[in-house]
């Protein structure tokens, strides 16, 4: 049967890496995870206590398209609580995870054939779901020295969009207000839609995360319950856009999706106030990134740099290999440790890079590490 020229885009990796690691797992072995970004927690008990109420009362049929009304106005006052910004419920939609957000952004935003810049190491479906839109991604290589972020200096001038991710996916770093501002403004100049992923905000470490939000109204914000809500498999995000394109969001989401899961919205709903069990899942991260900073630098891993937030620590392993697909698999095989090859990330670096995740429970780190440091240490004996 006759297939489109968009339905030809590239594998997300990590998920080949999953599959990988599930066969192994099925094969009888032991498989330490560092290589998918998802809690290992599951939703918090107190929204999921929630949900099975609402199930003896409540249909759970479709919502509107735009997400329960309670739930809008739920988001809008965390980002009164989370960055003192007062935001129009209105202007909250609700999606199926940040992925129905990106299309429903990248459809409202983009015609055919536009150009839409990426900062690379960056999320790999950015780039794939623009191509199969039949937009052009752009990937702009980001210098070590702006911590693996895109600055005004690096845009091209013939850009439709910008898409940036603070804390970034796989670096964990952040744009902190001063280079937020600056792009938001260069993007204002040349007429370019600035996109902010803010789906890690919350897991931060040093310094709180800024928002988008907190400098322009004229921008799209997404966000997701994936993360720091511990909710990946629930399929439920939002995004903030500008006033004037509501009315055009709705109208594409309710064609698109009709609507985001209801069960899962109620979920969403209590778990916004299920604040201490969430808080206690950032103190197992903060451990863990403390464990991986000394614990990969023992097993020889040394080009490594602190993450301001997320839960992933991305490796020049460079000096150690030239394929990064390969060695992964490597690792997976020797040590029974699941990693992320770099070229997920960024396809013109990434054969010498590794993204590691800290997600998991403590124990599970150490154990990983641990074989890591065996791996390494029959590595380089050879």
């Amino acid at each position: 049967m006759r297939s489109s020229r968009r339905s030809e885009v590239d594998p997300f990796i990590v998920m080949d890496v999953m599959e990988a690691a599930r066969r192994a797992e099925e094969a009888g072995r032991h498989i330490i995870h560092m290589e998918v970004g998802q809690p290992g927690t599951p939703a918090p008990a107190g929204a999921r206590a929630a949900l099975a109420q609402e199930m003896t009362r409540n249909a759970l049929g479709y919502t509107v398209s735009l997400g329960l009304p309670a739930l809008r106005e739920r988001i809008a006052r965390l980002y009164k609580d989370w960055y003192n910004v007062d935001l129009d419920p209105e202007r909250v939609i609700v999606t199926a995870g940040s992925s129905g957000a990106f299309l429903l952004a990248f459809t409202a935003l983009f015609d055919t054939g536009d150009r839409v810049g990426i900062g690379a190491p960056g999320y790999p479906s950015y780039r794939q779901i623009l191509k199969a839109l039949d937009m052009t991604p752009v990937m702009i290589e980001c210098a070590l020295d702006n911590r693996l972020q895109p600055v005004p200096a690096d845009l091209p001038g013939d850009l439709a969009g910008l898409m940036v991710a603070s804390p970034a996916n796989p670096s964990g770093t952040m744009l902190d207000r001063d280079a937020m501002t600056a792009l938001i403004r260069a993007c204002a100049a040349q007429d370019t839609a600035f996109i902010s992923d803010e789906i890690y905000h919350g897991i931060e470490y040093d310094k709180k995360a800024v928002t988008a939000l907190e400098i322009s109204d004229d921008v799209y914000v997404i966000n997701s319950f994936s993360k720091y809500f511990s909710m990946t498999g629930w399929r439920i995000g939002w995004m903030v856009v500008p006033q004037d394109h509501v009315r055009k969001i709705e109208r594409l989401a309710q064609n698109m999706f009709i609507c985001a899961s209801h069960a899962a919205q109620v979920t969403a709903l209590a778990a916004l106030d299920c604040t201490p069990e969430l808080e206690q899942n950032m103190t197992v991260y903060r451990a863990n990134r403390a464990l991986m900073m000394d614990g990969l630098v023992d097993a020889g891993f040394t080009r490594i740099a602190p993450p301001d937030g997320a839960f992933y620590v991305y490796a020049d392993v460079s000096d150690l290999t030239d394929d990064s697909r390969a060695f992964a698999a490597e690792i997976l095989e020797q040590a029974g440790v699941a990693v992320t090859p770099g070229l997920d990330f960024d396809p013109a670096r990434g054969a010498g890079t590794l993204r590691f995740s800290y997600a998991r429970a403590t124990d599970d780190i150490r154990e990983g590490l641990s074989r890591l440091k065996t791996f390494m240490a029959n590595r380089q004996s050879r």
